[in-house]
Formats: C-alpha cells, structure tokens, sequence
C-alpha cells in the first residue's frame, strides 16, 4: 500500500516528491523546505538550533561545539509531527550538519517509518529518484519519474558533448569560506561533468577543512564559491566579507582571485541539496569553466537542453 501521507524533513526529498506529483501527500516540511514554492504551504516541523546573525566563523564553531557534545542543529517538533499522523517520514543519513537526521527522527518519533537518502554521487541520486516512485507500472509517478530522469539525462549528454576536447581547468569548490572547506561527495563530480577537475577532492570523498596553505598549494584556475544555505547573492556577500578580513592576503594571493576567476554560486539550490537540480548546477559550472551558454536555470529541472 503506498503511503498517502507524507513528513519530509530534507529539502531535496520535498523536491523530489513534488516534481514526481506525491506533492499532494506531502503533509509536513522542515524549516529549510522552500522549493517548489507550494512546499511553503505546508507545516513547518523543524528550527535551526543556533543563534541567528552569526558569522561564518561563528557559525563553524558553534557546529563544531553542537556536533561535538552529541547534540543536534535542529529542533523537531515531534508533538505536531505525532498529529500529523504521517505514514512515512523523509530524512537523511549523509550528514548531521546539512538536516535532520534519522538517528534524530527515530529517537522522537516513533513507529512511523523513515525513508533514508544518503547518496554520495550524482548516479546515485538518479537510482534514489528511481526509489521514490511507486514499484506498479503505469501509475503516474513512474510515468513522472522516467519522464524527469529521461530530460535531466538529455541535458548532461547535451553538457557533455558541449565541453567534449576543451581544456579541462583545476577547480576549487569551496563550501564554506572561514574556514575553507572543500566541496565534496557529488561536487567533485559535477565538476568532472561540467569539464573541469576538482583541485583537492575525488567524487563520493566527504567535504573536507582546509588550511589556506592547502589552498595555495593547490593553485587553481577557478574557485566556485558554494557556501552551504547560501545563495549566488548570498555566496557574493560571503565573498566579500572574506576579502575585507584577517585572511584578505590569502585570498588576494590566489592565483584564480588575481584572474577574475572566481564564481558565487547559488549552493542551496543547484549544489547543497542531491536532488533534479544538481543538473542546474552542472550547467552554471559548465558557463563558468567554459562560457558555454546552454539552457540557463529555470524552474523546470526536466526540460531539455
């Protein structure tokens, strides 16, 4: 029988089981649910457990601190999620700093089952959207599925085919500025696919803190500044934040920030989250490597190049 009444608490699943029609199931979201912009309208389940307005440096140490102590960076409602009466809850296993996790859901609440997604590559978030359908054929949301995973690989191979013979340049993904930390699981990746080459990290490596001598060491052509939660307008400002403080000679030193070769992305979007549009994210990485200018980022993440 299949579950008619959904919580997601991960901003990827949301996106997911709306682009595939089960949007009309999903009954509660987490704080950090904001696409489409009909998961608005649902209950919100979650809160972030730290203090708003801090800096990005705040921010690392009081995770670092939480994290460290065994305690979680969200809040549960677990009275309204009980209410709610869901018959299957949506989370994570990938990492406790990016959502809820299910450790965390299965400690509350308890005995709705939980649905994991803990994808470390881009092909494995294509076998997770194939999870998400239903398992008879010829209902809608199979149809939905085949159809979303059909137009997202038309436009890697259209990607593809576009960098195929270019010069491939060493790329630095930064997740975060202060610290730096590198991009990984799937990021490497996009990065391979988008014709560049991850200067630190291999695909499926977990996102790693560098020192700024690591930085320099790995001399980059392209750094894409990808904070995590952030968006392009928001990675800009993180961007310049970084360049008016302490480590400002570092980050002027680097051979890519000399060149004009650095990228704010938009992270919570099309890089942070594993779901349909890490294809969006590939193409902008495709624009910034390359200028090639194929389909820019829209709403529909399954349409064609």
């Amino acid at each position: 029988m299949l579950p008619h009444r959904i919580v997601s608490l991960v901003p990827n699943g949301t996106e997911i089981l709306f682009a595939l029609g089960a949007g009309d199931e999903v009954v509660g979201v987490s704080h950090e649910c904001d696409y489409p912009a009909e998961a608005r309208t649902r209950p919100i389940l979650t809160g972030s457990a730290l203090t708003p307005g801090m800096s990005a440096a705040e921010v690392d140490a009081a995770v670092a601190a939480q994290v460290g102590n065994g305690l979680s960076l969200y809040t549960l409602d677990e009275a309204r999620i009980a209410a709610l009466a869901p018959d299957l809850i949506v989370t994570q296993e990938l990492c406790p700093v990016c959502a809820v996790s299910t450790e965390q859901v299965g400690e509350a609440v308890r005995p709705s089952p939980a649905a994991r997604s803990c994808c470390r590559s881009i092909r494995g978030r294509w076998r997770g959207l194939r999870g998400h359908r239903p398992r008879r054929r010829g209902d809608r949301r199979t149809a939905a599925a085949e159809a979303l995973l059909a137009g997202l690989e038309r436009r890697l191979a259209a990607v593809r085919a576009a960098v195929a013979g270019l010069p491939r340049p060493r790329v630095l993904a930064l997740e975060w500025l202060d610290p730096p930390f590198a991009g990984g699981h799937w990021v490497p990746e996009m990065i391979a696919r988008a014709g560049g080459i991850d200067a630190v990290a291999r695909p499926g490596d977990a996102s790693a803190r560098l020192s700024w001598e690591q930085v320099a060491a790995a001399d980059p052509d392209v750094i894409v500044v990808m904070p995590c939660g952030f968006d392009a307008a928001g990675a800009r400002e993180q961007i310049a934040l970084l360049a008016d403080s302490s480590q400002r000679p570092a980050w002027q030193a680097l051979r890519a920030v000399r060149d004009g070769r650095v990228h704010p992305v938009d992270a919570n979007g099309c890089f942070s989250r594993p779901g349909p549009r890490l294809v969006d994210g590939i193409e902008t990485l495709a624009r910034c490597f390359h200028g090639i200018h194929g389909r820019p980022p829209r709403n529909n993440p399954s349409a064609s190049v």
